[in-house]
């Protein structure tokens, strides 16, 4: 087993890639009672188009199966749901499904080999039938409508449509009720049989396990399956530019919604350019910026929006969402402190202090072992350690802070959604 470790954080991981592909990566906490597993694949909802290993002609399959096969992977062919038994256990257990992975978790502290025997059950045997998937289409169903009568997920998905012209981020993880109509057995098994492969997938452990020992167990309770080969994955070309700069949608909110993306290019540089972009966020818009602070003093904002940035090796956007008064006004006032901060660079005080502040966040994610677990496992699917938060901070300067600002926040790559009465 490979050991990984920070001595900043007097953390370790230790990671193993097993025979057939799968990686195993444990994080041990000593005296901890919580236990912490998590099991991803590498397949999200922007896999609607790829080459299986071994095919030659490419596979085209409904948007929204990724999330499908997660919701049906509870129901097992004995009438059981693998959700009910866990919960019955004590263990708390879900899943979910985001743009690059679907992963399947539990968290307990005591009956924990119990539940891995549990998990790891119904993850290596799917159970379609055409009964129970045209079930789950109308449970889904009434999800998709459900979801699209909440103004915070219209003004986040009307954000992405307003960026994206091709790229499958754009369209809602669930796909739609036309989409998901077309979702069959055949279907479900290909997507399983193709990204369920162990060589597609990592397991997180975290809690007081010693891992040579945790490793066995986990591999007594591996089904025998060979790795395949890397699958293709097919995206549609995404120009340049946003598709429209502003958004609006009618709805009932008793303030108006509001989220500005700005779009990206994905970086090689991934994590010194995500902490740049965290330290700018918090410049421009933090609680203890100069534009928050008039803002809220005029009254057109009441709380700190939230300030994210979302990518993976094929898309990368900034969103910032909040209520607001006046959300236009945000808007404008943004790019006005952008162009300021443009021309005049960034205060080094405030630029280092703002970093010490990430870096405590960073520092705190460590304390809880589901996020840690968590972060583990979404970043390993993006190609980092996630202990290079920590060892990299430091090289980020205020100088490659300007850098980013130049390049990421331009005013032509910037929408305004806005959801009002």
């Amino acid at each position: 087993m490979q050991l990984i470790e920070n001595l900043k954080l007097e953390e370790k991981v230790y990671k193993e890639k097993l025979e057939n592909g799968m990686t195993v990566l444990i994080i041990p906490r000593e005296n901890t009672q919580k236990k912490y597993v998590i099991w991803g694949t590498h397949y999200g909802s922007n896999e609607s188009k790829f080459i299986v290993p071994g095919e030659k002609e490419a596979t085209e399959v409904p948007k929204g199966v990724a999330h499908f096969l997660e919701h049906k992977m509870f129901e097992q062919e004995n009438g059981t749901n693998s959700l009910d038994v866990l919960t019955a256990l004590g263990v708390e257990a879900n899943a979910y499904t985001t743009n690059d992975h679907t992963a399947y978790l539990f968290e307990c502290t005591d009956k924990f080999y119990e539940a891995l025997d549990e998990l790891m059950d119904y993850v290596q045997h799917p159970y379609f039938t055409d009964e129970n998937v045209e079930k789950e289409k109308g449970i889904i169903g009434q999800e998709i409508m459900m979801y699209d009568d909440y103004p915070e997920w219209r003004v986040y998905l009307n954000t992405l449509e307003a960026m994206y012209h091709n790229h499958p981020v754009k369209l809602d993880i669930t796909g739609t009720i036309e989409t998901i109509s077309h979702i069959n057995k055949e279907v479900l098994y290909k997507c399983y049989n193709t990204f369920y492969n162990p060589s597609n997938m990592v397991l997180v452990v975290c809690g007081d396990f010693k891992p040579d020992e945790i490793l066995e167990e986990i591999k007594k309770r591996l089904l025998p399956k060979e790795a395949t080969g890397e699958i293709k994955r097919i995206y549609p070309k995404e120009p340049n530019g946003v598709v429209k700069n502003y958004v609006e949608q009618k709805m009932e909110v008793s303030m108006p919604l509001f989220t500005i993306g700005i779009k990206d290019i994905p970086s090689e540089e991934k994590v010194k350019k995500h902490i740049a972009i965290e330290v700018l966020l918090n410049m421009l818009l933090g609680r203890s910026s100069k534009l928050y602070k008039k803002l809220y003093n005029e009254g057109i904002i009441l709380a700190q929006p939230s300030l994210e940035y979302e990518f993976t090796d094929d898309y990368a956007h900034v969103l910032i969402t909040g209520k607001a008064t006046a959300p236009e006004k945000v808007f404008e006032s943004l790019k006005k402190e952008v162009a300021y901060l443009k021309q005049n660079g960034l205060n080094e005080n405030e630029f280092s202090r703002i970093k010490k502040m990430i870096y405590g966040g960073y520092v705190k994610e460590y304390n809880d072992v589901a996020e840690t677990a968590r972060m583990f496992l979404a970043d390993f699917f993006k190609g980092i350690n996630s202990f290079d938060y920590i060892d990299e901070i430091e090289s980020v300067k205020p100088e490659y802070g300007l850098q980013v600002l130049t390049e990421t926040f331009n005013d032509n790559n910037m929408v305004l959604s806005v959801v009002k009465k």
